[in-house]
C-alpha cells in the first residue's frame, strides 16, 4: 500500500508500542519503532511526511485496547491503524493468574478490526506478538503464545489486515545476534530489536518502490 502525506497513521498496543512517549504530547512518538518508521517515512526522498500518533499504552491488554477504541483510534480519524497486542495477554496469566482465554482474546481483536473499516474505511495491520525467553521460566509461555499468535493470525486475516510477523523477524534475529541483545527481559525491544519491527513493517506496508531505508 501507498502511503502519502495525506495519509494519517495510527499505531496502539502496549509498551512495545508505547516506548516511553511523553502522554502528555499528542506528537511524542516514543523511542521504539513507531518513531524509526516516521524518521523512516520522513526521509524518503521527494516525499512529504504522513501524520504519524502513537496510542500505545503500557501493560495493555486487548480488552484494554477495547476500552479506550472508540477515544483513541476512531476519534483521530487515521487512515492506516496498526495494532500490536497478545504479549501482555500471555504475560499476566503467569505473573498475576489473569487469564485472557484465547477465543476470547481473537473475538475482542476481530471486533476491535471490523469496527474500524466500517467507521473508517481504513487500510489495518496487525504485528504479531512474539517472545525471545531470557529466563528458564518464560519457557513455558509459548504453550499460551503460540495459540494466541494464531488468533491474531486469524483475526487479522479476516479482516483483510496486512501482517507484518514480529515472530518470525525476531526469532530469525535472535539466531545471528542472540535473544538478548534483541530484546533483554524477553519482552521489551532493545535499540536494535526496534529497528528491526521497524524495518519489518515498511517492508510488510510500503511497495518496493516506496521503501526508504530504516534509520540506523
Amino acid at each position: 500500500m501507498h502511503v502519502t502525506a495525506a495519509d494519517r497513521l495510527l499505531f496502539i498496543g502496549d509498551s512495545i508500542t508505547d516506548a516511553g512517549r511523553d502522554r502528555a504530547d499528542g506528537t511524542s512518538l516514543g523511542d521504539g519503532y513507531v518513531d524509526r518508521i516516521a524518521r523512516a517515512l520522513r526521509a524518503r526522498a521527494g516525499a512529504a511526511p504522513a501524520a504519524v500518533i502513537n496510542k500505545g499504552l503500557n501493560g495493555n491488554r486487548v480488552y484494554d485496547l477495547e476500552a479506550r477504541w472508540a477515544t483513541d483510534v476512531i476519534a483521530p480519524r487515521p487512515t492506516l491503524v496498526t495494532v500490536k497486542i497478545g504479549i501482555n495477554d500471555t504475560w499476566r496469566r503467569y505473573d498475576r493468574g489473569l487469564a485472557s482465554p484465547v477465543a476470547r482474546f481473537e473475538a475482542c481483536l476481530d471486533r476491535l478490526l471490523a469496527y474500524t473499516a466500517q467507521k473508517l474505511a481504513a487500510r489495518l495491520v496487525v504485528i504479531t506478538p512474539f517472545l525471545l525467553p531470557a529466563a528458564p521460566h518464560q519457557q513455558r509461555w509459548h504453550e499460551d503464545l503460540a495459540p494466541r499468535t494464531e488468533a491474531v493470525l486469524r483475526a487479522a486475516h479476516a479482516n483483510a489486515a496486512t501482517v507484518v510477523r514480529a515472530d518470525l523477524v525476531m526469532a530469525r534475529a535472535a539466531e545471528k545476534h542472540g535473544a538478548a541483545a534483541l530484546a533483554p527481559d524477553g519482552v521489551h525491544p532493545s535499540a536494535l530489536g526496534h529497528e528491526l519491527l521497524a524495518g519489518a513493517w515498511l517492508t510488510a506496508v510500503l511497495p518496493p518502490s516506496d521503501r526508504p531505508a530504516a534509520p540506523a
